[in-house]
């Protein structure tokens, strides 16, 4: 018996022994990653600290959570395979419990053949922007992008080698979204104040100003949208010239004031030779398209087939305080200004007011074949501060044409001349709710039956040549040919 009590008390005491040394171990409690973003190189160092600082055993075990994009080494050094954001994760040996994780993005390949930059977020934009040079091209792959801050662009590209922004073929539409945006006058989503570039296929969303304003030349600007933005969705100033603005649409833009807000505007300091070529804009605040001019004169804008639909009504339905014009010639403050306007095949249908408004401009308005319905006033050319001059042939009004007045009017073989006589019989449809279907996949304007002409009419080929396109023996009245 007194043998088995003392084996008894040694193993009592051996026991306690160990208890109070495992408790005395002082275990890893937090650990904080340090590290940036790789934008240039392929390598970048990260360290970790970690506490309490005498804890019994300090090391750390490094992994990532895409090895794809990169790799990463017992030491910490982070090797980058490709753009994109990986997640790199320290995690302490001592009971694999306590661990921190950092987000790295990687955005310092250029990951085409062309020299472009693939990017997935923000930040890899921005970077990507900041580095970008004449030929080269950014992709933004599907997502949104949040923004906070206006994007300035002054790299140009040239003639021969245009800098390419456009949303990644085959993938849902990138969507620039500046909704974090106070509604202030500076706070534009993008200034384009560059040259030669090709933007195509991005939502550009509610941005506290402009969606894009351009301020320099020869850009091209493809399939975008322009939407719920404080002011014109896409605004062409600042001197910018001979800029296209292709099957891109402008909608639901509205100031906190309910007074101001277009879909398109070529305006105030604009430079001369620009065009908006498929372009739609509809329920915008105030106009679908303005060319008031302030501070530039003697300008001239092209529009070819551009739709303008129910402009002056909010998103809601109801209407607001702007003007409410489809398409806005002109004006100026002195009522002096000529902004030359030339309109092919265009349409302006359910405007608050008008479809094709004067607004005092005194340069020359040229309409070409355009077709207008259920506006205020279809037309509204004053006597007072006249046109120039106003030439309108082979355009199509259903309902009454309004005012038609300039100093000198060439108005010959349109749908309310020659004894001819418009009529809702004469159309398809009259529903112009077609006209906001979605686009085809290329961009181009949707396929629709408004407007278009049944056989039979008294309107086919009752036009006179201008130089577009038709069929039989003389162009049909209207925007578009039976």
């Amino acid at each position: 018996m007194k043998r088995i009590y003392i084996l008894l008390l040694i193993n009592f005491f051996s026991c306690s022994k160990d208890e109070v040394n495992q408790d005395a171990i002082i275990y890893v409690q937090s650990i904080t990653i340090n590290g940036v973003n790789i934008t240039s190189g392929t390598v970048g160092q990260m360290t970790a600290n970690v506490l309490p600082a005498n804890a019994e055993n300090k090391t750390i075990a490094w992994s990532v959570s895409d090895v794809s994009i990169a790799t990463i080494s017992s030491s910490g050094l982070l090797t980058a395979l490709k753009n994109g954001n990986v997640l790199v994760t320290a995690t302490a040996s001592d009971k694999n419990i306590v661990s921190a994780s950092k987000e790295i993005t990687i955005s310092s390949f250029e990951t085409g053949n062309d020299g472009s930059i693939e990017v997935s977020n923000s930040t890899q934009l921005l970077d990507a922007l900041s580095k970008i040079k004449a030929g080269s091209s950014i992709i933004l792959t599907q997502g949104t992008y949040i923004l906070n801050s206006k994007i300035t662009i002054g790299i140009s590209g040239t003639a021969q080698n245009k800098i390419t922004l456009k949303g990644k073929e085959g993938q849902n539409r990138p969507k620039l979204d500046f909704s974090s945006m106070v509604e202030n006058s500076a706070n534009q989503g993008i200034v384009l104040s560059a040259d030669y570039w090709h933007i195509k296929g991005i939502d550009i969303y509610k941005a506290g100003d402009n969606g894009l304003q351009i301020k320099g030349n020869h850009n091209l600007i493809e399939f975008c949208t322009f939407s719920e933005c404080s002011d014109t969705g896409l605004q062409i100033d600042g001197g910018a010239s001979n800029n296209t603005i292709l099957n891109c649409d402008s909608f639901f833009n509205a100031d906190a004031t309910m007074e101001n807000a277009d879909g398109f505007a070529c305006k105030l300091t604009a430079g001369t030779g620009n065009k908006f070529i498929g372009c739609r804009a509809w329920q915008n605040l105030d106009d679908g398209w303005d060319g008031y001019l302030r501070g530039t004169d003697n300008i001239e804008t092209t529009y070819e087939n551009c739709w303008a639909i129910k402009n002056g009504y909010l998103k809601n339905g109801t209407k607001g305080n702007g003007d409410g014009n489809g398409f806005k010639t002109g004006g100026s403050d002195d009522k002096l200004l000529k902004h030359h306007a030339i309109y092919k095949n265009c349409i302006a249908v359910g405007n608050v007011f008008d479809g094709f408004d004067h607004n005092s401009n005194r340069g020359k308005v040229t309409i070409y074949n355009c077709s207008a319905y259920d506006n205020g006033k279809n037309y509204s050319f004053s006597t007072t501060n006249p046109l120039e001059k106003l030439t309108i042939k082979n355009s199509n009004i259903l309902g009454d044409f309004g005012s038609i007045n300039a100093t000198i009017l060439e108005v010959t073989n349109n749908s309310w001349q020659n004894g001819i006589s418009s009529t809702s019989e004469d159309f398809e449809s009259i529903d112009y709710n077609q006209l906001l279907n979605s686009r085809k996949a290329d961009g181009s304007l949707p396929d629709v039956t408004f407007f278009h002409l049944k056989a039979g009419s008294d309107l086919i080929d009752k036009g006179i040549n201008v130089g577009l396109p038709f069929n039989g023996s003389a162009p049909d009245l209207g925007a578009f040919e039976y």
